[in-house]
């Protein structure tokens, strides 16, 4: 029973994609100097939209990490696919969803 109770946790709770806590460190760097150099380094916009949690509410992981991976043809979002990895991109996305970025 605890076990069924234990996977049924797991499904319903959105789980950040797996990267080594030494990555999630580079990333959330990479989130700070990098995507900050365009969306503000407090990631309330710039260049760039905003990056807050209250921005990206609409937003999907998924659809946020297809972003990050393949850019936005005619904007100033590159395609970050040659240096991330999805699982990386998928990372980034529930970050930005989930943490208060302040």
């Amino acid at each position: 029973m605890r076990s069924l109770a234990a996977a049924l946790a797991l499904v319903a709770a959105p789980a950040m994609a797996e990267v080594t806590p030494d990555r999630a460190a580079a990333l959330e760097h990479m989130v700070t100097q990098d995507c900050g150099s365009c969306h503000g380094l407090t990631l309330k916009g710039g260049l760039g939209r905003p990056l807050t949690r209250e921005a990206l509410a609409n937003s999907t992981p998924e659809g946020l990490a297809l972003i990050i991976l393949d850019g936005v043809p005619g904007t100033a979002m590159p395609p970050w696919r040659p240096l991330l990895t999805e699982d990386e991109a998928r990372w980034i996305a529930d970050y930005l969803t989930t943490k208060d970025t302040r």
